[in-house]
């Protein structure tokens, strides 16, 4: 759970009342797009207020003739996605570095150097951002800001994003020592059995990881894994 001296104030104004709460700063991307919260971890208290920093809780009636309801987890739901986020001046600057920081690694996991076929470091991709002067906005999606990005730094740099498929195949004990870690790295598009009892798999990975995954694949399943690069598309 965050502590309340780390949290932020999520605020929303409707018919003449003020609902307050303390939320996680990593909890407001995740809460807008899943239309859930985590009541233990999302929130450093879970209540709703007129005024969090004075403590004063909202009203019942209040909550009532706003949200239609005395849910808690509903109503921090609405509050998150409607109102509006109060940040101080630090808070700010945290937020936007984690956000870049997490842009930044996003880019370098799914991207590419088509003229090399390998990923961009992530300093490079920060030099290129910083080149470019574009800012970084602590409450979009990771995704949104990664396009943004993209078409910002493609002047600078050869870049693309890109998937990368991968076969397996395992045998023996290899099933239960990597199949959690397989559905972990990547998505599969496709898994049987085959005759022999051998599992076969199909897997999506980022193109700038799939080189790392391979090898963590391989040092898991050791002789009982076969991984290649599946060509096209």
């Amino acid at each position: 759970m965050v502590q309340v001296e780390d949290a932020i104030v999520a605020r929303l104004e409707s018919h003449g009342h003020k609902f307050e709460i303390f939320l996680d700063p990593e909890a407001a991307d995740r809460i807008k797009e899943k239309g859930t919260v985590d009541l233990v971890n999302d929130v450093a208290l879970d209540e709703i207020y007129k005024d969090a920093r004075k403590g004063e809780k909202a009203g019942e009636d209040s909550l009532k003739e706003v949200f239609k309801t005395t849910d808690t987890s509903e109503i921090i739901v609405e509050i998150v996605r409607k109102g509006q986020i109060q940040l101080t001046t630090e808070q700010r600057h945290q937020m936007t570095e984690r956000k870049r920081k997490q842009v930044i690694d996003t880019i370098a996991r799914e991207s590419i150097n088509p003229q090399t076929n390998t990923p961009h470091p992530p300093a490079r991709i920060s030099q290129a951002i910083d080149e470019t002067k574009i800012h970084i906005d602590p409450f979009k999606s990771v995704s949104e800001q990664v396009q943004i990005v993209l078409k910002a730094i493609k002047p600078l740099l050869p870049i693309r994003m890109e998937k990368a498929k991968l076969a397996v195949k395992l045998t023996g004990d290899a099933y239960g020592k990597v199949y959690g870690e397989i559905v972990r790295e990547g998505y599969l598009t496709k898994e049987e059995w085959s005759k022999d009892g051998a599992w076969i798999g199909l897997l999506e990975v980022p193109a700038g990881m799939a080189s790392e995954i391979m090898g963590a694949l391989s040092r898991r399943g050791q002789d009982n894994i076969e991984i290649k690069v599946v060509k096209g598309k």
